[in-house]
């Protein structure tokens, strides 16, 4: 379990790393400097899917309500990993599986489980608590009697990417994406297992590393596949390093230096190639695509990706952390509004 963690804690948050090629992205024109950017008053010292953990052990989250940033009045302890923010709850969770809800908003709120293994990611909608384990099991607990609703047996990885998604909830289903390459259907109502699907198959990096709904359609990605599941499924290979949909469009941004526009069928829109390019993240907002280049470059591209400019910014070696429309990395943000 251990094992387990030390993969975890190895690939928990979006951190630089030094390429295996000594080329990096050149770009043959740069606009400017890009002007909405800045220090952050906050530095980022881990992230978890929808929050990010902060400099006094507080945490940042996206106020839905009102599209912005803010840094909730709360406190994880030193010894937990902050697992993200959901249905108002922070969780975190220490190596041995103490799990800790705290509700910001009434801070007499205080839910404690002793699951007993490493835990990778987890959930909450309303009195259910869904966690993905380390070792790819997967649960459901009431949290007013802290008992058990259902367990479910996953393969274990052996290694992981960084970018581990949450169970997603939608009325009674809860869906999993899980370490091997799967998304796993569960009733919570009827605490039975619906479908198994499988998104990839391969033996190391296999976790599902993306998913949302688009058109209407399920589309969940790991490292080496996409997948678009409706009435059928359909499956195409990529090397990705990140996804982001707006509207009925999904963006991936390849290994390869490339930004792929699909369809929610994964039918190919168009494609543009950045040689050398090792993209952090992608932002799509208000119809245009916004890339962050590891060199220090924010690319900011049309819908159609028929036109794209490229701007400089200051990215120093740190955690990147996406949220709404900024992203953050170690003290600084670079807003795409």
């Amino acid at each position: 379990m251990k094992y387990i963690l030390l993969i975890l804690v190895s690939f928990t948050a979006l951190t630089f790393s030094a390429c295996s090629s000594k080329e990096v992205y050149k770009p043959v024109h740069v606009v400017d400097d890009w002007e909405s950017s800045g220090n952050s008053e906050v530095t980022i010292k881990n992230v978890a899917p929808d929050a990010a953990l902060v400099q006094d052990n507080k945490v940042l989250v996206l106020d839905r309500v009102v599209e912005t940033d803010r840094v909730l009045d709360v406190k994880i302890a030193q010894e937990d990993r902050l697992l993200g923010y959901s249905d108002g709850w922070v969780i975190s969770s220490n190596i041995d599986g103490k799990l800790t809800l705290q509700y910001p908003e009434d801070r007499s709120m205080v839910e404690m489980f002793d699951l007993k293994k490493t835990v990778a990611t987890a959930s909450i909608n309303k009195d259910i608590l869904a966690v993905l384990f380390a070792n790819n099991e997967m649960a459901l607990y009431s949290i007013s009697q802290k008992t058990l609703l259902l367990k479910e047996q996953g393969d274990a990885p052996i290694a992981i990417n960084s970018k581990i998604v949450k169970p997603y909830f939608r009325d009674d289903i809860v869906i999993f994406s899980t370490l091997d390459g799967k998304i796993v259907v569960i009733n919570s109502k009827l605490k039975k297992k619906l479908r198994t699907i499988i998104v990839s198959s391969e033996d190391h990096f296999n976790n599902i590393i993306h998913f949302s709904l688009v058109d209407n359609k399920i589309i969940a990605a790991t490292g080496h596949k996409i997948l678009s599941i409706a009435e059928k499924e359909i499956r195409q290979d990529y090397d990705i390093r990140s996804v982001v949909g707006e509207d009925k469009t999904i963006y991936i941004a390849t290994k390869q230096g490339e930004i792929i526009s699909l369809t929610s069928d994964l039918q190919q829109n168009a494609k543009i190639k950045f040689p050398f390019a090792h993209f952090l993240g992608m932002i799509a907002s208000n119809g245009k695509l916004y890339a962050l280049e590891k060199e220090g470059y924010i690319i900011e591209l049309s819908s159609d990706l028929q036109t794209y400019s490229v701007y400089e910014v200051d990215v120093d070696e740190g955690y990147v952390y996406i949220s709404g429309k900024k992203f953050y990395v170690d003290d600084e943000y670079i807003s795409v509004e």
